[in-house]
């Protein structure tokens, strides 16, 4: 499946369900291990759990190979892999402390159009 089309479906998943501050960013010059990382937030254990099986199910739909789920028991930080993008949902303390973006410095590629 084109890295694109994952992209796109994970950003619509995540604004059906009203998820927060989406980030999307591409990460190919910083590892190896995914091409894009994909960060959102949400207000509650219940949201991050309910946008996470969103993600999953909607990527399953279009064709994309769900590697691994992780976080699901708590619902604090939920991460979808899919192995070109790695979708992560986190609640706003939580995001605020790991500060993924910082951490990875990708450039944004999130597009308005999506």
């Amino acid at each position: 499946m084109r890295l694109n089309k994952i992209q796109k479906t994970a950003v619509t998943a995540l604004d059906d369900i009203k998820a927060r501050d989406v980030t999307v960013l591409d990460v190919r010059k910083l590892t190896s291990l995914t091409d894009t990382m994909i960060i959102a937030s949400a207000e509650s254990n219940r949201q991050v759990k309910a946008l996470a099986r969103h993600v999953r199910d909607r990527l399953k739909e279009t064709g994309a190979t769900i590697i691994g789920v992780e976080g699901e028991e708590t619902g604090e930080w939920v991460l979808v892999d899919c192995g070109d993008a790695v979708v992560h949902i986190l609640q706003p303390a939580i995001r605020d402390y790991y500060n993924l973006e910082e951490i990875w410095g990708g450039k944004s590629v999130r597009l308005k159009s999506w």
